[in-house]
C-alpha cells in the first residue's frame, strides 16, 4: 500500500510539473504577444520616468520616438474602438491563463505560491509607458464598462498641497490612445513643465448611473504619474441620463441634480488617489453652448454645482485644488447665448462663488494682439488683416485687461484667491495649410510673434503675482488632428507639421527651466 501511494504521488507530482510548465510557457507567450501588439518597443524615456526631468535632451533627439506611425495614429482618434477591442482581447487572454495556473495550484495543494493574477493586480505602471496592467485588467481589458465602485489604483501621495500658491506652468495634452507615454515625456522632459491638463468628459465615462468606462483616464493618469507630472482635470458635459427633463440634449449642459456630478468627481478621485491634483468644475459656463439649461445661464445655479462639488472633493482629498470653471471672454452679453465674462463674474461673486473655490478659473486665448496692452490702449497695426481689437475696442480682446480685472474683482470682494488660467496661448497660421473661418487673426501672427506673445504673457503673470497656475493651450492638438486646416485648435499647437517644434516650444522650455532654477535656489 505504501509503495502504491508513493507511485501515485510521484505521478501526481510529474503531472503537476508538466501542467505547471505548460501553463507558465503559455502565460509568457500571451504576455509577450499582448505587449508586443499593444506597444512598439520599450520607450527609454518612459523607463527612466520622472528622473529624466533634469536632463536637457539635444534638439536632434527630442521627438524621434514620434514617427510616421504616430502621425497616423494620433490623427485618427476614431480608431479608439479598435485599439480598445484589441487590448481587451489581449489582456483577457493573460487573465484567463493566470486564473488557470491559480486553479492548478489550488488542486495540487503541494506548493505554496502567490497567485500570478496578483502580478496583474499590483497597479505598477508598465515599462512601456502605457496603462498599468492592473488598470487594464480591472477595466475588462482596456476600459470596458463596469458597474459600481471598482478597485482604485494604488494610492500615491498628492504632490502639491492646496496652500502652495507660487506660480507654476503647465500645458494641455490631448489623450492619445497609443502614444500617451511619449506625449507625457515631451511635456515633462522636453517642454519641462510641471503640470498637464486634460478634459474629462463625464458623458463618455459614466455612460449610465454607476456604470463607468474608465479607459480615457486609465490611459492618461498613470502616464502622467510615471513622469512626476501634476494633473489638472477639467470635468464637463453631463450625460443625457443626468440632464434636466425637456432640455435640448443636442447641446452640452449641467445635470438636473448637482449631486450626480459631485458623485462622479468623487468616484474619479477615489479610483485615482494622488493622481489628480486640481479639478476645474466645468468650463465656460457663461456660454449657452456649454451650459444649456432649462433655467438658462444663471450664475446661482453654477455656484450651487460648485458648492456641492467642493464639499465632495474635500471629503475625498482636501489637498486637491478646486478651481471654479473658467469663463470665456466675450463681447456678447444678452443673457441667453452668453454673458460678458466681467458681468457674469460679478454675478458669480454675488452668489457666493468665492466661498467654494481655492483658485478662480480664467481663460484667454490670444488673437493678433500682444498681451502687454490693455484694451483701451491698443496701438494701431495697419498691417493687421483682422481688425477687431484695432477698430472695435473691447476688454475681451485683451489678455492683460481680462486677467487684471478678474483679479481686481476678487480682491474687491474680499477674496484671497489667485487665478488659475486654465487656457492661454496665441495662434499662428504660418506653415499650416489653412485656418478655419472666424480664426483669421492667426494669419497675422508669425511664429516668432507666437513665441514672443506667449513668453511675454508668462512673464507678466509671474510679475503680477495674481496667478497661481497657467496652462498653455496646447501641446499636441495639431498632431492629433493631422494639422487639418478646418480644426481651430491646430494654429495654437506648439508642435507644428511633421512634429517640428515651433519656436514657442523652446522659448517656453527655456523660460520655465530658468524660473524653476531660481525657485530651487531660493
Amino acid at each position: 500500500m505504501a509503495t502504491t501511494t508513493r507511485t501515485r504521488f510521484r505521478k501526481q507530482v510529474r503531472s503537476f510539473v508538466v501542467i505547471w510548465t505548460g501553463l507558465t510557457i503559455a502565460l509568457a507567450a500571451a504576455t509577450f504577444i499582448a505587449i508586443y501588439m499593444t506597444y512598439d518597443a520599450v520607450d527609454p524615456l518612459a523607463a527612466r520616468g520622472a528622473n529624466m526631468r533634469d536632463v536637457a535632451l539635444p534638439a536632434e533627439t527630442r521627438i524621434t520616438a514620434l514617427d510616421s506611425r504616430a502621425a497616423t495614429a494620433n490623427a485618427a482618434l476614431i480608431q479608439a474602438t479598435e485599439v480598445r477591442g484589441t487590448a481587451q482581447a489581449q489582456f483577457a487572454a493573460i487573465t484567463a491563463t493566470a486564473q488557470a495556473i491559480d486553479a492548478a495550484a489550488k488542486q495540487t495543494q503541494t506548493v505554496e505560491t502567490v497567485p500570478l493574477i496578483a502580478q496583474v493586480a499590483t497597479g505598477t505602471p508598465d515599462p512601456f509607458g502605457g496603462v498599468p496592467l492592473a488598470t487594464q485588467a480591472r477595466a475588462g481589458g482596456s476600459g470596458a464598462a463596469d458597474t459600481g465602485a471598482s478597485a482604485p489604483i494604488a494610492p500615491n501621495p498628492t504632490l502639491l498641497p492646496v496652500d502652495e500658491r507660487r506660480f507654476q506652468l503647465g500645458v494641455q495634452v490631448q489623450v492619445s490612445y497609443d502614444n500617451m507615454g511619449q506625449w507625457m515625456d515631451v511635456a515633462a522632459n522636453q517642454l519641462d513643465v510641471n503640470w498637464v491638463k486634460f478634459q474629462v468628459r463625464w458623458e463618455d465615462i459614466e455612460t449610465a448611473p454607476d456604470t463607468f468606462d474608465w479607459f480615457i483616464p486609465d490611459t492618461f493618469l498613470p502616464a502622467a504619474q510615471a513622469r512626476g507630472l501634476r494633473v489638472l482635470a477639467s470635468i464637463v458635459t453631463a450625460p443625457d441620463w443626468a440632464r434636466e427633463d425637456g432640455v435640448n440634449l443636442d447641446r452640452h449642459g449641467p445635470p438636473a441634480d448637482p449631486q450626480t456630478y459631485a458623485n462622479f468627481v468623487s468616484a474619479l478621485l477615489r479610483r485615482y488617489p494622488g493622481m489628480i491634483h486640481a479639478i476645474e468644475v466645468w468650463n465656460e459656463q457663461n456660454l449657452d453652448r456649454e451650459w444649456t439649461s432649462i433655467d438658462g445661464l444663471r450664475a446661482a445655479d453654477y455656484v450651487e454645482l460648485l458648492r456641492v462639488t467642493h464639499t465632495a472633493i474635500k471629503a475625498v482629498d482636501p489637498n486637491v485644488i478646486v478651481i471654479s470653471g473658467a469663463l470665456a471672454p466675450t463681447g456678447l452679453s444678452d443673457g441667453v447665448a452668453a454673458w460678458d465674462d466681467f458681468v457674469y463674474m460679478d454675478q458669480l461673486i454675488a452668489a457666493g462663488m468665492l466661498n467654494y473655490t481655492d483658485c478662480v478659473g480664467a481663460h484667454h486665448n490670444g488673437i493678433n494682439l500682444s498681451p502687454e496692452y490693455t484694451w483701451d490702449a491698443v496701438p494701431n497695426d495697419p498691417s493687421a488683416t483682422y481688425r477687431g481689437p484695432f477698430d472695435n475696442p473691447h476688454h475681451s480682446w485683451s489678455f492683460r485687461s481680462t486677467l487684471q480685472t478678474v483679479a481686481s474683482k476678487i480682491a474687491l470682494a474680499g477674496g484671497t484667491q489667485k487665478l488659475c488660467v486654465t487656457e492661454f496661448g496665441w495662434p499662428s497660421a504660418e506653415g499650416l495649410s489653412g485656418i478655419p473661418q472666424g480664426f483669421e487673426f492667426a494669419n497675422d501672427n508669425t511664429l516668432e510673434e507666437q513665441r514672443d506673445f506667449t513668453v511675454t504673457a508668462i512673464q507678466s503673470m509671474l510679475d503680477w503675482d495674481t496667478v497661481q497656475l497657467a496652462i498653455l493651450w496646447n501641446l499636441n492638438y495639431g498632431a492629433q488632428a493631422g494639422w487639418a486646416a478646418n480644426n481651430d485648435n491646430v494654429a495654437y499647437s506648439i508642435i507644428g507639421p511633421n512634429f517640428v517644434f515651433r519656436p514657442v516650444f523652446d522659448a517656453v522650455r527655456d523660460w520655465n527651466r530658468a524660473y524653476e532654477a531660481r525657485v530651487n535656489e531660493s
